[in-house]
């Protein structure tokens, strides 16, 4: 109650104020300390966007024929994780060589830190929902992939997947060389805030490009909504402290977090090592 009442009388003295001194913005110090201190008062005021005038997926997303992504989740049996990688990635390789799919398995990784015993697969899909459709029909008469999931379903305790579209100013994923740790950090946002949060970190990514972190940025389109995913890449822990440090030191970046974190309704961090047969090394 206490807080609620020093709110209200914080609202008042601010529309008082209004009435006889002009408005002027406030400026956003670039000290992170300053921005907690400030940032329960800041919350008062609604940051205003654009109406929309078409779905966010157009508006925020590369083509979709071009740009469309799954990624999944398989929580596995502990004593079964190394025999699953390698099945795993025995199917995945024959699709991703196979020329009738139009598929390619972009990176598998087990989670390091967060949640354990996990796979996480990343696929795209040239050509959009039509390509997945083709794969779909195509493996549901694939013998030896049939085989693969009944074996499957006794190493998993569950599963879940997305699909995705990747923002139109992230960078498009693409093989790289290790070795490498990465981040995935997903943001479960509020609904009706993914035009605000695309507008955001469109101006702020390229404060996260001088060590060629930035591997890819998605959204999803059919699963869990207003979910974001970003993923990034690291030579070590170190390296990703560092990097995560240089960012707050540009101007504009704490800028972009004050904007974004309100949208947030909770977030999640995944390191992950990748697997032998990815191609994000």
């Amino acid at each position: 109650m206490a807080i609620v009442s020093r709110v209200h009388v914080l609202c008042k003295k601010v529309l008082l104020l209004s009435k006889t001194v002009p408005w002027e913005p406030l400026v956003f110090s670039r000290s992170f300390a300053d921005a907690q201190e400030q940032g329960w008062f800041r919350s008062l005021f609604v940051h205003k966007v654009d109406p929309r005038t078409d779905a966010h997926s157009s508006l925020l997303s590369k083509k979709e024929t071009s740009g469309l992504y799954k990624i999944q989740f398989h929580n596995v049996k502990p004593e079964c994780l190394d025999a699953y990688n390698s099945l795993s990635a025995e199917v995945q390789q024959r699709l991703h060589r196979a020329e009738d799919y139009p598929c390619e398995i972009l990176g598998s990784w087990n989670t390091w830190y967060g949640e354990q015993d996990q796979a996480v697969h990343l696929w795209r899909y040239s050509g959009g929902y039509p390509a997945l459709m083709e794969c779909l029909n195509k493996l549901r008469k694939d013998k030896e992939y049939l085989e693969y999931r009944k074996e499957r379903s006794k190493m998993l305790h569950s599963r879940k997947n997305q699909l995705l579209l990747e923002f139109s100013f992230w960078n498009e994923p693409s093989p790289r060389r290790g070795p490498n740790i990465y981040e995935l950090r997903t943001y479960n946002l509020k609904p009706g805030t993914m035009i605000e949060w695309g507008n955001n970190w469109a101006r702020a990514i390229k404060h996260r490009q001088e060590n060629n972190e930035a591997v890819g940025g998605f959204f999803t389109q059919i699963g869990d909504l207003y979910v974001v995913h970003h993923l990034w890449a690291y030579k070590d822990l170190q390296s990703r402290e560092e990097t995560r440090k240089a960012a707050w030191r540009k101007p504009g970046w704490d800028e972009n977090v004050f904007y974004t974190v309100p949208l947030v309704q909770s977030m999640e961090c995944r390191i992950m090592i990748p697997l032998e047969n990815s191609l994000l090394q």
